[in-house]
């Protein structure tokens, strides 16, 4: 071998090696494990999150603590029992002391309407957290099916890059064996050997990119960090766009930010007629009985009542300001709409786009290339086809892959975005009318 090969080549054959052992090492410590590893659809991938994820606990939580306070609100203060014990003493007409007690029973009564008012606001707090527990519920699912998704995706990027590179990589050692004659063997052997440098990254980076979704998608399942993912090949079929104006109604009938932000203006309204019926006094009515025995023998029985005289405070300042939040739980839920048609809007732009370069492809795109991959390999090496055409089909190939397989993952996410805007089911988009 010639100076001129063996030394670049030696520095290629380590600098391969590295790449190569790297992308080994990370794609298959799961194939390692023992024990069978399932093999998951998206829906029963969607269906294991949904039930296992540790966060899930914090919004069920959330829903019993407003449940326990909704409880508490419709339950009237307990009665308050007083009683008074001591010695009375008597100096005329003639010194005698005698036990002086009273014992008073007294229920507070709320003006009419708190009761069912304070009820109406815990009820809402129960609402808010039950929306925010199917808000969570379906983000879930929607960065689930993404995620599982760029699972199958870099797992098929890391396979194609791989087996081009075991490609060039047998070329190479049959190109460096034969003794180069002239510039051209030499230039040809350079360019074959940068290329599978190439190859090998982009291997490194695509297995990367499934580690990272393999370790999310355990980390929502509530599953051990190791656990491997193997998921079947996942379908994304869209129907038909299904218009703009109907995302839209739907959007305003189901957004879960545009009911969470109607059920607090709705229980800011609560909390004003509260704060209105507040300023009248709550009354206190109760019956007492004493009994005195200093001298004579004296017993007084009778109904007492009290209540708080409205004078110094009498609830303007409180009225105030809940009239105030109220009036901001009015400009936030303008600027959720607002907001909202803008998120659709964009969400639709971006899905219809996706649509229509996932129309532009033939379905056989990707075999066609792998063939015509394959077929530069056979020719190059009898010496019919020139390294050029030859490097340009592989890479050709490996963009062809990536290029559908992120339209597919684009497409994916921008379908989830919509659907977690207007609570429509795009599948079904066409069967569906948004609820009102």
């Amino acid at each position: 071998m010639s100076p001129l090969v063996s030394r670049p080549f030696r520095h290629a054959v380590i600098l391969c090696t590295l790449l190569a052992s790297g992308s080994a090492a990370i794609v298959s410590r799961a194939e390692a494990q023992t024990g069978p590893t399932p093999t998951f659809t998206l829906e029963t991938l969607v269906n294991e999150v949904l039930a296992n994820n540790p966060e899930l606990a914090f919004y069920q939580a959330e829903i019993k603590a407003a449940s326990g306070e909704r409880q508490t609100s419709a339950t009237r203060a307990n009665p308050d029992l007083t009683t008074t014990i001591g010695d009375k003493r008597v100096a005329s007409p003639v010194l005698s002391d005698g036990l002086a007690w009273s014992v008073a029973l007294k229920q507070t009564f709320e003006w009419p309407g708190r009761i069912s008012l304070r009820k109406a606001i815990a009820d809402q707090q129960v609402k808010l957290a039950e929306l925010g527990l199917a808000q969570f519920r379906a983000a879930l699912a929607s960065r689930t099916r993404v995620l599982a998704f760029n699972l199958f995706a870099a797992r098929e990027k890391a396979e194609a890059a791989r087996e081009v590179a075991e490609r060039f990589r047998a070329l190479r050692e049959v190109l460096v064996q034969r003794d180069p004659a002239g510039l051209t063997p030499v230039l040809e052997t350079r360019i074959i050997e940068a290329t599978e440098l190439t190859l090998e990254r982009r291997a490194t980076e695509a297995a990367l990119g499934e580690e990272s979704a393999r370790l999310e998608l355990n980390q929502l399942r509530g599953t051990p960090w190791e656990i491997s993912v193997t998921l079947e090949a996942p379908s994304v079929d869209f129907p038909p766009f299904p218009g703009t104006e109907t995302l839209l109604a739907s959007a305003r009938a189901n957004n879960f930010e545009i009911r969470m932000r109607q059920a607090e203006l709705e229980q800011q309204g609560f909390r004003v007629s509260l704060a209105q019926k507040e300023k009248n006094p709550a009354v206190s009515v109760g019956p007492y009985l004493s009994q005195e025995r200093s001298g004579d023998h004296e017993t007084q029985f009778g109904i007492s009542l009290s209540l708080a005289l409205p004078l110094w405070n009498r609830g303007s300042g409180r009225i105030a300001t809940e009239e105030a939040r109220r009036l901001q739980a009015e400009t936030v839920l303008s600027l959720a709409h607002r907001n909202l048609e803008r998120q659709v809007i964009e969400g639709a732009v971006a899905f219809q786009a996706r649509l229509k370069e996932m129309q532009r492809w033939r379905p056989d795109s990707v075999r066609q290339f792998k063939e015509a991959a394959a077929l530069a390999d056979r020719h190059y090496r009898l010496g019919a086809v020139p390294i050029a055409t030859y490097v340009e089909l592989q890479k050709q190939y490996l963009d062809a892959v990536d290029a559908l397989l992120n339209t597919r993952r684009e497409t994916l996410a921008a379908a989830q975005e919509l659907e977690r805007l207007t609570g429509l089911d795009l599948s079904q988009a066409q069967a569906q009318k948004p609820q009102r």
